[in-house]
């Protein structure tokens, strides 16, 4: 009788247990594959590759001759006007002398660059 009661607890438990499937999550992604991928670069003529930043554009508009108002620096690199002031106070801070002049009711400014 035990050999018995033996082959049915066995056959029960064959025919009872499921197929063992591993199922197989996606792999995690390394925080390197999550990084932004390379922009593209702004080469100038007899100037080391890198990337023109908007402060870079902030910084060329202030050294023209004429200036630049608010509004254009604005234009130019897409911030909020307490973001434009803010950024030439970084400006300032590196070393750029930025003056303001008032002209026909609009300010415009002006920045000599470091020496």
């Amino acid at each position: 009788m035990t050999s018995n009661n033996t082959k049915t607890i066995e056959q029960n438990s064959a025919s009872n247990s499921k197929p063992t499937a591993i199922a197989k999550r996606p792999a995690k992604s390394s925080r390197r594959s999550c990084q932004k991928s390379p922009t593209k670069t702004i080469v100038a003529v007899n100037s080391p590759a890198r990337k023109m930043t908007k402060r870079d554009q902030l910084a060329a508009l202030l050294l023209r001759d004429e200036g630049a108002p608010l509004d254009q620096m604005m234009a130019a690199t897409g911030w909020l006007p307490h973001t434009t002031r803010a950024a030439m106070t970084g400006l300032r801070k590196a070393d750029f002398a930025i003056d303001s002049d008032k002209i026909d009711g609009v300010r415009t400014y002006r920045a000599v660059a470091p020496k």
